[in-house]
């Protein structure tokens, strides 16, 4: 298969450009140090494990977070099942590697035939759960081959992808592999279908709903945040990117009677010190401590990983990062679910709850500094619209939530995990 040998070609290439510029790039340093001997570190790990393993692998952070509610469930209704997560990228693991909820977590090696037969014969997994996206061929072919369950949650198709290309025969045979698809939304399901997998998925929904509802419902307080507020309105900015502090940077410097809290979506050092160039009366969250004087201060940089989904909660108005680049807009849903109104840049078409939300009045998108300025103004002065948009935004994530429910009660009707 002509499809295959190109598959092949793009795995040897990847590793051979990871390592070609790991001395200027941390990432792929990461990425290739995190797999130095991972099947000793696997089999170490699994050596004297006599529980049945329920396997998720997430692309990186944010299909970790989506794929956490149903570890959840999983942890709850079979306690004799341990779970064992893999990340492709070392954004996701760097972060998460200590997470309680997994028995264990690894990189998952390169794609092949030898190593997906190696990875089954150690981890032997009872049921494979994939997050949303991210294929590969030599380890859902080995799945099926060894008839070992594996379903797909979370996912979302577009027409332009290869699995509905007349090139992608390749691409289909990896979705072949699954036995139920779980996918976000109808146009997913329409698309799956005229590949010959109706009857294999079911419109679920996503189950980012349910984490970012888990999350908001969490007690948390953060005192030195909070006497950084003090009574001043808030905006909130994370996963900031250039583009985003650039379009932010003039209203948050021109407006000190406002409280901004910016958690910019890189934490290395440039990229910190890009931030405090741009806000000029800031402070790190670094530098916070009790009894420290914020006089003059209206930009806290957090300079951390992992708290940016419990600072929403303290936003007048919440602005996300990512619009204005290829890939789109962060998670909207972490600020939208504590009711608050969402501001991003201008690409958003790949997610639907940002189309749906914009379409709905809960969120507002922006092409540059003035037009953010423009709605940041309307928000934080008009009232009736600012109320709307809060109530918008609340209600959508509540009204889209139960996505984890319905997978475990497909798992336990179909005996894919049994107490």
């Amino acid at each position: 298969m002509w499809q295959l040998f190109f598959y092949n070609l793009f795995l040897k290439l990847y590793v051979v450009i990871a390592r070609l510029i790991q001395r200027g790039n941390k990432k792929a340093a990461l990425w290739l140090t995190g797999r130095k001997n991972i099947f000793d570190q696997v089999s170490d790990a699994l050596q004297n494990n006599t529980s049945p393993t329920v396997w998720f692998h997430c692309a990186s952070l944010g299909e970790f977070e989506q794929g956490r509610p149903l570890m959840e469930q999983i942890k709850t209704q079979f306690p004799a099942y341990k779970i064992l997560v893999t990340f492709f990228s070392p954004s996701g693991y760097e972060a998460k590697k200590n997470d309680a909820i997994a028995d264990w977590m690894f990189y998952l090696p390169m794609d092949s035939a030898a190593h997906a037969e190696q990875w089954l014969t150690i981890t032997m997994p009872a049921l494979v759960v994939f997050v949303k996206y991210e294929f590969w061929y030599y380890y859902l072919t080995a799945i099926k081959n060894k008839n070992i369950p594996a379903i797909l949650v979370s996912g979302i198709f577009r027409g332009n992808q290869p699995f509905f290309k007349w090139y992608g025969g390749l691409h289909r045979n990896m979705l072949h592999c699954f036995q139920h698809l779980f996918v976000q939304n109808q146009d997913s399901k329409k698309l799956l279908a005229s590949i010959g997998l109706d009857n294999k998925t079911t419109v679920a929904g996503d189950t980012r709903f349910d984490r970012v509802i888990n999350i908001a419902l969490e007690s948390y307080q953060n005192a030195l945040i909070e006497q950084f507020i003090q009574n001043r309105q808030v905006i909130v900015a994370g996963s900031t990117w250039t583009e985003d502090d650039e379009a932010l940077d003039h209203f948050a410097n021109s407006h000190p009677e406002l409280c901004f809290i910016i958690a910019p979506h890189e934490i290395d050092e440039d990229r910190i010190a890009e931030c405090k160039a741009l806000y000029k009366n800031n402070i790190c969250y670094s530098g916070l401590h009790a009894g420290i004087d914020f006089s003059g201060c209206n930009a806290l940089i957090i300079d951390n990983i992992g708290m940016l989904s419990r600072l929403y909660r303290y936003a007048t108005i919440c602005y996300v990062g990512g619009g204005f680049g290829e890939d789109g807009v962060h998670n909207i849903l972490e600020a939208a679910v504590y009711g608050k109104p969402v501001v991003f840049g201008p690409v958003y078409d790949k997610f639907f709850e940002a189309t749906a939300l914009v379409e709905l009045g809960g969120a507002f998108s922006i092409d540059d500094a003035l037009m953010l300025e423009q709605e940041f103004k309307k928000l934080l002065n008009e009232a009736e619209l600012y109320s709307n948009a809060c109530k918008i935004s609340g209600n959508y994530v509540q009204q889209h939530a139960g996505s984890t429910r319905g997978i475990i009660k497909y798992i336990q009707e179909n005996l894919l995990l049994t107490n």
